[in-house]
Parts: C-alpha cells; structure tokens; sequence
C-alpha cells in the first residue's frame, strides 16, 4: 500500500499535462487538469527502488516488454517530463554520477559496431536514399528528408569555403554521402573513417559505382590511429561516442589532422544546460558509452587544443523534425521489424525516436555545428556568415 502511495506522488508531478494512470490493480488516477493528453496502463508493478535509481532504463524496458502501454503520443509525453521542474524523471540523483565506461579502440570498435551493425537492411528500411543518420538541415518547410539531408551535407560544405584540388577527412563517415559530394560538387579528395564494417563496405562499393576511385578513400580505422594533415576536416555526429575522457584527445587529433590555416566543421548533439551527459536506457540500448557535452565543455577543449571558433550554430528545430519525420516512416514499416528483429526491438526503436524528438522539442538537448581555424578565428574565410547562405542559395 506504502509503495503505491509513493508512486501516486512521484507520478503526479511527472508531467506538465493532465495524464492518466491506470495501476496495475486496476485502479485509474488522473493527474493535471482537465482531459488526459495521454494513458498510461502499467500492467506490473515495477519495484519503486529500481524505478527511481534508472528511470529511463527501467520504465523503457518494461515499455519494451509489454508491461507498460501508452495511449497517447509518447513524443508528447516525454517532452512534457523534461519541462516539468520536478519531474523524478528527469531530476534524479543518479544522473549526477556518470558510470565508469571504457572507450578504449576495442571498446569503441565493439560500440560502434552494436549500434551500426545492425545492419544496412534495418536503416535502409526508415531513413531516405542516402542513408544518411544524422540531423538534416530544412532550408524549406516543405523539404523531403533526403533533400534536407544533401542541404546538411552541402550547408557544411559550404561553411569551409573548400577550393578545389584540397584535402577533407570526414570522421565518422557513416554511409559517406559527405564524401561524395564533397569529391563530385566540389573538387575535394576526400578520406573518410569509421569503425563499423557495414558503413565501411558500402561505402566501398558506392565509390566503385560512381567512379571516385582515387577521389575518395574509406578506412575501416580508429580515429586515434589515423596519420596525415588535410585542408579540411569534418565530422558529423561523432564527438558524442569518444566518451568524456576522450574529448580533449578528439578535438586534439581535430587540431592536428589540418594542416596550417586549415578549417574543421564539428556537428554532433550537445546540450545548452548543466547535465550529466549520459542516459542509462541509451547506454544500455541505443548508443553504447555515449555521452553528450554541453557546449561549454566543447569549448574548453577546442580552446585547450589550440583552435578558435569562426562560428556556431544551433539546430535544435531540425533534428525534432529529423526525427519526426523517422519515426513516421518507421511506423510505416514496424510490422516488418517485428516479424524480423521481435516486438521488444521494433517497440525499443519507435520509442527511442519519439523520446530523441521530445527531447529536443523541450531544450534538453540541442545539436551545433562549430566552425573552427587551427589559427585566428576566420582565417582564410570571407568577412561574413553571407557567403554560407549565397552558397546554399544557388
């Protein structure tokens, strides 16, 4: 009776939104005013001492599992807990302690590999034709994904103001749809990294089938390892997966790959607040030994690594449409994801999407583009932001 007390209390201040909680006595409450946005049934009762040290972990995988189900948008949901100022969601004392997690090379290989190893089959079946899995850019309202994600790729481009004949390493290449555009629409001979072997092999045979041998090369390397200098470096939602002990290194190996007056764009998710940077559920499911800084962190050690920043832009608005837009081809297919990966997988994935939108529609986490010089800030670069937006114009 006690334990079901509690959780009455902890749930009443989880969200800003009137919800309803149906217990697994069968019992209905309903908190917040006015009609539920959205139905919560808890079919078992989870032990009060596993919710509140790992929330996220614990409700997500007995949402998983079938024990939790959800009348209602979940994105809707999720955002409403990162609003709420006293949410035991997301005002929880174990965050404040990051579990010790290695990222060591094998470690990072093995995590990469869980993550993007799934398989090709998998993503090809929700993201656009280039298989691109990162945040897009929607230079329109009206943009498809695909085109919003060429916009992504060719707006970062254009940050760096390449010429011709030069040199880009792209640092966690994914499926190396930068890397083609950098070598067709620009003129760069373009190297990419990553340690997943399914990225790697594709994009092997892309560069075979588009005629880009000896105009981009792809290695199947620890970024630690990688030797050489390059005009150019980008690295599109990499800096999230080294870990917080490796982000000094990261910007550091960033500073030394560019040769002198060289240019780096950085893109990857980062928070604008004060946070633990780690998520037990993502850990656990999703990206294994990520972490996410916050942008005062990343400066300190862009700043230690001896770069200077030319320009930062946040794109908060177009991951949340990102992943709207994912999760609706998704469920579009969940059926088959079921039939092939189980229920729990194919209720993990849409879960995990609408949760990534809510939190990015509630400012718990954004994602940034710093645009960095190994030399004075600017270096090389026209007088200003004009030239990026002229280019993408065109």
């Amino acid at each position: 009776m006690l334990e079901k007390i509690t959780y009455k209390e902890l749930l009443s201040h989880a969200f800003d939104i009137p919800v309803s909680v149906t217990y697994w006595d069968g019992m209905t409450e309903t908190y917040g005013e006015g009609e539920p946005k959205a139905k919560i049934e808890i079919k078992k009762q989870i032990p009060l001492k596993e919710m509140t040290a790992k929330p996220t972990l614990v409700l997500a995988e007995a949402y998983m599992n079938g024990d939790i189900e959800i009348d209602g948008s979940i994105q809707e949901l999720v955002a409403s807990a990162f609003r709420a100022d006293h949410s035991f969601l997301t005002n929880n004392p174990f965050l404040k302690h990051l579990p010790r997690i290695s990222h060591s090379e094998k470690a990072s290989e093995s995590d990469i590999q869980k993550h993007y190893d799934i398989g090709n089959d998998f993503y090809r079946l929700w993201l656009d034709k280039s298989m691109t899995y990162s945040c897009a850019y929607f230079e329109h309202d009206d943009d498809t994904l695909e085109q919003a994600q060429l916009n992504k790729d060719r707006h970062i481009l254009h940050k760096l103001d390449p010429q011709p004949g030069n040199t880009l390493l792209d640092i966690g290449s994914g499926w190396g749809t930068l890397l083609f555009m950098a070598a067709e629409d620009f003129g760069l001979n373009a190297t990419g990294i990553t340690l997943s072997q399914e990225q790697y092999d594709y994009t092997k045979q892309q560069i075979k089938e588009r005629h880009l041998e000896g105009k981009v090369d792809v290695l199947l390397e620890d970024y630690r390892e990688v030797k050489g200098q390059f005009n150019y470096v980008t690295s599109v939602g990499m800096f999230e997966h080294v870990g917080k002990e490796n982000l000094g290194l990261y910007f550091k190996k960033v500073h030394d790959f560019l040769k002198p007056e060289g240019r780096a764009l950085i893109h990857g998710i980062t928070g604008q607040h004060e946070g633990a940077g780690v998520d037990p559920f993502l850990n656990e499911y999703i990206f294994h030994g990520g972490y996410i800084p916050n942008v005062a962190e990343n400066m300190k050690h862009i700043m230690d690594a001896g770069m200077q920043m030319s320009d930062l832009e946040p794109l908060r608005r177009h991951y949340q449409k990102t992943l709207e837009i994912w999760y609706a081809n998704y469920t579009k297919v969940i059926d088959h994801v079921k039939e092939k990966y189980g229920v729990p997988f194919a209720r993990m994935w849409g879960m995990y999407l609408q949760a990534s939108a809510a939190s990015f529609e509630a400012g718990n986490i954004d994602v940034m583009q710093y645009l960095l010089t190994n030399s004075p800030s600017g270096t090389g670069l026209p007088m200003t932001r004009q030239y990026v937006y002229q280019a993408d114009g065109e």
